[in-house]
């Protein structure tokens, strides 16, 4: 038991680290795209930062659930992304954790902060102000709709998760492979561009 959690504690401090700059990353975006922004904006971000948790939580569960040896045996086929796919479910502990519980919650977090500007906007639209009956109404409303949206969308993409889980994967697999891909290409190009200043 000790064991595990010694070896646990050097992942769980860089997710720790992780969630810090993600969080300052998110919320900082999420406050500067809302100051001034008009009401549809201010929906459409509080609809993004759901949208990120509940792919967050699916990927995370189908990181647990998905079975290393068929990413394996696809990886031996040189199908693209079954590598990357392997090194997460090889890895299915950090994974799961960083997308339920790094993206995942702090999505939650940050689309709860940035339902007030709705709460505010939609107040003024009604002219009510705060500690009114009406803006405790709105503000109640609101708070509870994006609970049921988000709980309501988890449900459903986990039993895909779970059913599921290799051709999600699969996919984020082939996603990292392209993010690899782009690395490689723009390393390349920077190598070669710092080559031909040396050269002159």
């Amino acid at each position: 038991m000790m064991k595990l959690i010694r070896s646990s504690i050097p992942w769980s401090s860089k997710i720790m680290l992780t969630t810090f700059i993600m969080a300052l990353f998110f919320s900082f975006m999420s406050s500067l795209f809302r100051e001034g922004a008009g009401l549809v904006i201010s929906l459409t971000i509080v609809l993004v930062f759901i949208l990120i948790g509940i792919i967050g939580d699916t990927i995370g569960l189908a990181s647990a659930t998905a079975k290393e040896e068929y990413f394996r045996a696809m990886a031996s086929k040189k199908i693209k992304g079954a590598k990357e796919a392997t090194y997460i479910t090889r890895n299915a502990p950090l994974f799961s954790s960083f997308f339920n519980d790094v993206v995942g919650d702090i999505a939650g977090i940050v689309s709860g902060a940035a339902s007030t500007s709705v709460v505010f906007q939609l107040g003024r639209m009604i002219n009510t102000t705060e500690g009114s009956l009406g803006f405790i109404a709105i503000s109640v409303l609101l708070t509870s709709l994006i609970a049921a949206v988000t709980v309501g969308g988890k449900a459903v993409c986990k039993t895909i998760a779970i059913y599921k889980s290799t051709p999600i994967i699969l996919f984020t697999g082939k996603i990292l492979y392209m993010f690899k891909v782009v690395r490689h290409v723009l390393t390349f190009q920077s190598f070669s561009l710092s080559k031909r200043k040396s050269q002159h």
